[in-house]
């Protein structure tokens, strides 16, 4: 049988692959926007490359900063780059205990256990190692999330807020809930001071829309269509000018300087 016989039987995905060469795991897609800076980094220690990538991507997707590694020895070496690692027990070359143990011997970086061990002994093992939360798989994606914003609050205690912020002409005080600028009182909505109060509390950082709606709407999940754009368009209207919100395309908003 000749080459082109032999071309049109392999399948395309193995045509174009270069058998000499290990196919990474990508982080980020090619019509996936990156992480925004500051984004949480969290680490995925899982041995079975296809849950891995999943959870890779539905991670980034969510705005999280996120690559994987296989190993437990990989782990040790790369947890401190990490915010918060998701860390599988079962590995190829050291038990998933021992590895809490070591990263919980040098740092606290935070660590959830995400596993198929289910039973009682086995959380109290888990929990006893130094993970600061154990899941059993199959878990649902939602709740993973939820447990991880759960447990980085735990470890950094939100900041107290200043009860006034001044951003230049901009003034909102969060006693009052009255917004000026240059003196004079804006007119905003609930929504729009909670919006607007929550850019300004960060200014310099990109807030992501699932971050919005979590903490102004409180709904990180359902979409609401154009509810952000709609309210961020009104603010900017009412502040006199657009470049005080700005949009990072992909990602979120950020409070502007103009």
């Amino acid at each position: 049988m000749n080459r082109q016989a032999l071309d049109l039987l392999e399948p395309r995905s193995e045509r174009y692959r270069h058998p000499a060469v290990p196919q990474p795991r990508r982080a980020v897609t090619p019509d996936q926007p990156g992480p925004a800076p500051g984004a949480l980094r969290v680490l995925v220690v899982e041995n079975e490359a296809r849950a891995a990538d999943s959870l890779v991507q539905g991670l980034l997707r969510q705005g999280y900063a996120a690559q994987s590694v296989a190993t437990g020895t990989k782990a040790l070496l790369a947890h401190h780059q990490a915010d918060l690692v998701l860390l599988d027990l079962d590995l190829p070359d050291l038990d998933g205990l021992e590895v809490c143990r070591g990263i919980r011997a040098v740092s606290d970086t935070p660590v959830i256990a995400v596993t198929a061990r289910g039973s009682e002994l086995d959380r109290v093992l888990g929990l006893q190692a130094g993970s600061d939360d154990y899941m059993v798989k199959p878990y649902g994606f939602r709740e993973l999330l939820a447990r991880m914003e759960a447990v980085m609050r735990r470890v950094h205690p939100r900041p107290t807020v200043a009860q006034v912020i001044s951003h230049g002409p901009l003034r909102i005080d969060i006693g009052t809930r009255l917004t000026t600028m240059d003196g004079e009182l804006v007119d905003l909505t609930r929504k729009e001071f909670d919006l607007l109060h929550l850019l300004a509390s960060q200014p310099g950082t990109v807030i992501s829309r699932r971050q919005l709606m979590s903490k102004v709407w409180d709904d990180a999940w359902s979409h609401r269509g154009r509810t952000i754009d709609t309210h961020v368009s009104s603010l900017r209207g009412k502040l006199g000018s657009s470049s005080w919100i700005i949009n990072v395309r992909g990602v979120g908003f950020r409070l502007g300087h103009p």
